[in-house]
């Protein structure tokens, strides 16, 4: 395998499409990736650890290092809620020699894109329609009527974005989209 030095891959869809499935999967078959943690200024849930699935922090100390230059990405990506990708983060796996997988949001994702150009791979996590991509966030059991209807709202004008990254699956059937993951990733680390 070449180096992998600085490479990154964006894993990306509306919310419910099945990004962190697949990249969950990604992670198990190939050992070089690294899950990158995100800022996030929402409260963890229940099984959610800080330093693991986010870095927890409050809105105060989230703008200080939107101040500082200290995010390669960040949005308010729901209201009041912001997330974002921290530059140290993606620093501190490189130094693993490991490939950060970012597991974000569609307008995060086009940002890293654009400054991470070459060491990129982007792909988008397509949901089979609104409507499945609606009952999928319905079935977890986690959202408001308020709080789903901004994720669908959210997830439809998103799909609209899907040819501006590398490749785009189709998650109608998750094994099916995992295979055509493991496809492209691994053509990714060997370039």
């Amino acid at each position: 395998m070449n180096s992998i030095h600085q490479k990154i891959l964006i894993i990306t869809a509306p919310s419910g499409a099945g990004k962190t499935s697949i990249t969950r999967y990604l992670m198990k078959v190939f050992p070089v990736l690294e899950f990158s943690i995100s800022a996030a200024t929402r409260k963890a849930r229940e099984n959610e650890k800080e330093g693991v699935d986010y870095y927890f922090m409050g809105l105060e100390e989230f703008n200080h290092k939107i101040q500082q230059k200290e995010f390669a990405e960040w949005e308010m990506v729901y209201e009041g809620k912001y997330y974002g990708t921290l530059k140290s983060e993606l620093k501190r796996i490189w130094s693993l020699n490991k490939v950060p997988v970012l597991d974000i949001d569609v307008k995060g994702a086009l940002h890293i894109q654009r400054q991470y150009p070459e060491n990129t791979l982007s792909i988008f996590v397509q949901p089979p329609s609104v409507e499945v991509l609606k009952n999928r966030l319905q079935s977890r059991g986690t959202e408001t009527e308020e709080s789903l209807a901004a994720r669908v709202n959210k997830a439809s004008y998103e799909l609209s974005f899907n040819h501006h990254f590398d490749k785009t699956i189709l998650n109608d059937d998750l094994d099916r989209a995992c295979a055509e993951a493991v496809k492209l990733v691994g053509d990714f680390l060997q370039n």
